[in-house]
């Protein structure tokens, strides 16, 4: 992992560019971290979209984060922003589109192929992002994870150890092998649902909570569309995440 720039934020949170091989991140620690122990770490999933049409939000979230005493990494998706594009992802895309202008049913196949892969590859790269993050001073454990496509989240609960709670968001397809990879899930979960989320599946993103064999799970529904969600939606989930990583 190398550090390619970096700058102090207003509120003196340091947000340092980082190149995982070569894939691009963000690593956002307090301000004081370098003073002091290492603190624990939130990995901050996002949507497909790139990282620098994220940046904002996901800056916003990081900065909440260093304000509970934790450090924030990020690292792009495999075929997001400048990283190559999949001529099956573009496919999948476009299939997608069809259906949904259509007013068809999206089928198994096209989540399928939406999805699977990038989870597939997403996922080895997270844990890759904790291992080059383990050998920096400032930061040490526990690990958890939040927001993005949430079967990323759930493989990552589910074949990573050092994460030990994790904040989804419903919101994206769901393969059907996600629900079988949910009954393996025991650590604390909180997940976020928009009632009205035009794009999400409702029934779906309820199987799949019911799906989850955690202790200790929790499911905040909130009325409103996919960007709807509530400050205290998000402070809530921020609350969840120091009780367990803290």
């Amino acid at each position: 992992m190398h550090f390619t720039s970096e700058q102090r934020l207003d509120d003196g949170v340091l947000e340092r560019e980082i190149t995982l091989g070569e894939i691009p991140g963000i690593l956002w620690t307090p301000g004081s971290a370098s003073a002091s122990a290492p603190v624990p770490l939130i990995l901050l999933g996002h949507p497909p979209l790139g990282l620098h049409k994220m940046h904002s939000r996901l800056a916003a979230r990081a900065r909440q984060c260093a304000a509970d005493g934790f450090a924030a990494a990020t690292i792009e998706l495999p075929g997001s922003g400048d990283r190559p594009r999949w001529a099956a992802a573009e496919q999948a895309r476009a299939d997608l589109r069809q259906a949904l202008q259509a007013g068809e049913p999206v089928s198994d196949e096209i989540v399928d192929a939406l999805i699977l892969p990038l989870v597939d590859q997403a996922v080895p790269e997270w844990q890759s992002l904790l291992d080059a993050l383990l050998e920096l001073p400032e930061i040490g454990g526990p690990f958890g994870y939040s927001g993005g496509v949430i079967s990323i989240g759930v493989r990552l609960a589910l074949v990573e150890p050092r994460i030990a709670a994790a904040v989804l968001f419903a919101g994206s397809f769901v393969p059907r092998v996600m629900y079988e990879e949910a009954r393996q899930v025991t650590i604390p979960l909180h997940v976020l649902l928009q009632w009205d989320d035009e794009g999400n599946d409702r029934q779906a993103a309820l199987d799949l909570f019911d799906a989850f064999d955690s202790k200790e799970k929790s499911l905040h529904a909130n009325m409103g569309g996919h960007t709807g969600v509530p400050q205290s939606a998000g402070d809530a989930a921020a609350r969840f995440l120091t009780r367990h990583l803290s």
